[in-house]
């Protein structure tokens, strides 16, 4: 055996061992859901829904948190009928007030005793140039992504840590690590949350209470049609609805969710999804520049902004010959399926 050929070995060796030792540290932490309690945010619809179904079928206790009553109803109806022996709470919340968050904690705790897992998964989407963004656009999207996750951890530590123990997941996006054009007010807010969530990470380990930050890229859950769009709005739901229904480009919900539960099964401290979104974190960190370059140009491809585009509409007030299509197709399945449509 040549000296290049003993080195690789080695090598292979060294790889061999860090991957067997990861494995046995994950396999230190990981635990079961079957009587668990699992507080959900933005659990009445999309990838919130799909997470709890998920959950629900290793016998959770589920809690869904929600703004809105009969979508949270027609939910728990779903998980019910999937589970009819399965343990649902609902809670009409709007988690951006630091009250209703206390109020769903305790609710939740009232009913079931102890909090095992916090999913921080409520969210907004704001698509549009920045010449029609407010500032009030970027208010909401830090008091939904920011301050609702962080109104929801100071809520639930206190019974985490009489416990001596906790798993919380919040949440992120591809967004929260590269700042996506026209997306301004929705990604600064999901890289406010992605430093919160490595913080909370570093200081809770020691309560025994693991933190994971998650990062998804495009996921195929229907929420299109309840984004709001500025701007040129038919052009710019046309190309976030259409992209985000692309097969290549985006990820069925349920594959997305089943790797969230096994992040958090392990107490994981990241978790990004698709290959994409990863391939791109690793571009812009191994070449910023060039990088910059590419969403430059990017953004010179997207609408420009309207005089009357001010205002904010949702997807499915903002259609054309595009949306619906057979380009999105498999949004409009994922809409059907995840509760997302009225």
């Amino acid at each position: 055996m040549t000296e290049q050929q003993k080195k690789a070995v080695v090598a292979g060796a060294a790889g061999l061992g860090v991957m067997l030792l990861a494995r046995a540290w994950h396999a230190r932490h990981a635990i079961t859901f079957a009587g668990r309690t699992v507080v959900i945010t933005g659990g009445s619809r999309g990838l919130g829904l799909v997470l709890a179904r998920q959950f629900a079928d290793e016998g959770a206790r589920v809690v869904l948190v929600a703004r809105d009553a009969d979508t949270l109803e027609r939910a728990a109806e779903d998980l019910r009928t999937r589970q009819p022996s399965g343990d649902v709470l609902t809670v009409s919340a709007d988690v951006r007030r630091r009250e209703d968050a206390e109020r769903a904690v305790r609710l939740a705790q009232e009913r079931f005793g102890a909090i095992d897992v916090l999913i921080n998964n409520a969210g907004i989407i704001q698509t549009g140039p920045l010449e029609n963004m407010q500032l009030s656009d970027f208010q909401n999207a830090m008091d939904t992504h920011f301050w609702g996750p962080l109104y929801m951890t100071t809520a639930v530590l206190p019974h985490m840590r009489r416990q001596g123990s906790g798993r919380i997941v919040n949440i992120s996006s591809i967004g929260g690590r590269i700042a996506v054009p026209h997306m301004l007010p929705y990604s600064a807010s999901k890289f406010a949350l992605v430093g919160l969530s490595d913080g909370l990470r570093a200081e809770l380990a020691r309560d025994n209470i693991l933190v994971t930050t998650v990062c998804p890229g495009l996921m195929r859950t229907g929420s299109p049609v309840n984004a709001m769009f500025k701007g040129q709005r038919p052009k710019e739901y046309a190309w976030f609805a259409i992209s985000d229904s692309l097969p290549l480009a985006s990820i069925d919900a349920r594959r997305a969710a089943s790797q969230i539960v096994e992040a958090c099964r392990r107490g994981d401290a990241e978790l990004v999804i698709t290959v994409q979104a990863k391939l791109a974190i690793l571009a812009r960190n191994a070449a910023p520049e060039l990088f910059a370059d590419v969403m430059t140009a990017m953004n010179g491809l997207l609408p420009g902004p309207a005089p009357d585009g001010d205002e904010a509409r949702p997807g499915r007030e903002s259609e054309s010959n595009w949306v619906p299509s057979v380009l999105t197709t498999l949004t409009q399945s994922a809409e059907k399926a995840n509760n997302e449509t009225r």
